[in-house]
């Protein structure tokens, strides 16, 4: 598993150019940061250096990390496409354990296919897309996909039940085959695929990795001053009953190790709605989980409508001190 061949984008596409890369570190010593121009990025000796970069508030998508194939000080083995931001590495990054990558949709069509390509260009990752029998033949579409490339798999379900529903079927889907860290995404582009290679590297000290916009160098781009204030107040609230441990609750950009995901017993959870990622991040700190959060840029979606509406707003409302009455009394 996970051993597929990188998805190349079509010669017919915009083309990769050159970048020019500012090492970090000259002689041992960090050097000063700049404002980054276009076609500039900064390289870095590996992960860790990365992450102290982004938490100062650069963006991921300006990081080449050098322990890609034959990167030197002056070319960092990644490109990018005229015109887009995020750098692309020469081929995408491999770990030694197998991945799988669950991304549920539902009327996803105009993204699926772009971001199936992402992923491929940054993780060498399998990829189960869980449909909800959409409308606009997103999973015919899937299923296309999943012929064109064998590590593309598809998981029908008759119909639309919510985002806990679907993201469970992939759960499951994935427990029944040998994957090491299963990944859970949105299709929308909100989460950026060039984070992955990020989230499986940090799995390695922590059973269950989020991708926060509430920790140092996190944040939201293109969000209205109403979604933002959602986002803020519901994580307050949750925060409120079940504590501050976890910064972003309700993130939905994660990486799970296998065996905390065995452990959660998830044919008893009963949320549906966003509030599925609270309680799954709740049900891993009751199991004493290592929880660690790596700040994301989360951008509102490309394409299509929001999925977040007043039925999901309220179950969160409903369900939150459900979860505090049950660790309270012991349940």
């Amino acid at each position: 598993m996970s051993s597929h061949q990188a998805i190349v984008p079509s010669d017919t596409g915009p083309q990769p150019t050159s970048v020019h890369v500012h090492p970090v570190f000259r002689d041992g010593q960090p050097v000063s940061l700049k404002r980054l121009r276009p076609d500039e990025a900064y390289l870095v000796q590996d992960f860790d250096q990365a992450e102290a970069l982004i938490a100062q508030g650069v963006n991921s998508a300006r990081v080449a990390i050098r322990d890609r194939a034959s990167a030197n000080d002056h070319d960092s083995g990644y490109s990018q496409v005229a015109g887009e931001l995020q750098l692309v590495p020469a081929s995408p990054f491999t770990f030694g354990e197998s991945i799988v990558v669950v991304l549920p949709t539902y009327n996803e069509r105009a993204n699926l296919e772009a971001m199936v390509t992402a992923i491929g260009q940054y993780l060498v990752t399998d990829i189960v897309i869980v449909d909800d029998n959409s409308p606009d033949g997103t999973g015919e579409l899937a299923d296309q996909l999943s012929t064109r490339y064998p590590h593309v798999h598809v998981l029908h379900r008759p119909k639309k039940e919510g985002l806990g529903p679907a993201y469970l079927a992939g759960f499951q889907w994935a427990l029944q085959r040998p994957y090491d860290r299963i990944i859970e995404m949105d299709c929308d582009f909100s989460h950026a695929p060039w984070d992955l290679p990020r989230l499986v590297h940090r799995s390695h000290t922590a059973d269950l990795v989020i991708g926060s916009r509430y920790v140092p160098g996190g944040g939201t781009e293109n969000w209205n001053a109403r979604r933002r204030l959602v986002s803020r107040c519901g994580n307050s609230y949750v925060s409120l009953f079940l504590g501050s441990i976890i910064k972003d609750w309700t993130g939905g950009f994660r990486c799970y190790r296998r065996g905390l995901l065995e452990k959660m017993a998830l044919s008893t959870v009963q949320t549906k709605g966003y509030i599925f990622q609270v309680e799954l991040a709740w049900r891993a700190v009751q199991l004493g989980a290592t929880v660690n959060e790596l700040p994301i840029r989360f951008s509102d979606r490309v394409l299509g409508q929001s999925k977040l509406g007043w039925p999901s707003i309220i179950e969160g409302l409903m369900e939150v001190p459900k979860m505090y009455l049950r660790r309270s009394t012991g349940r």
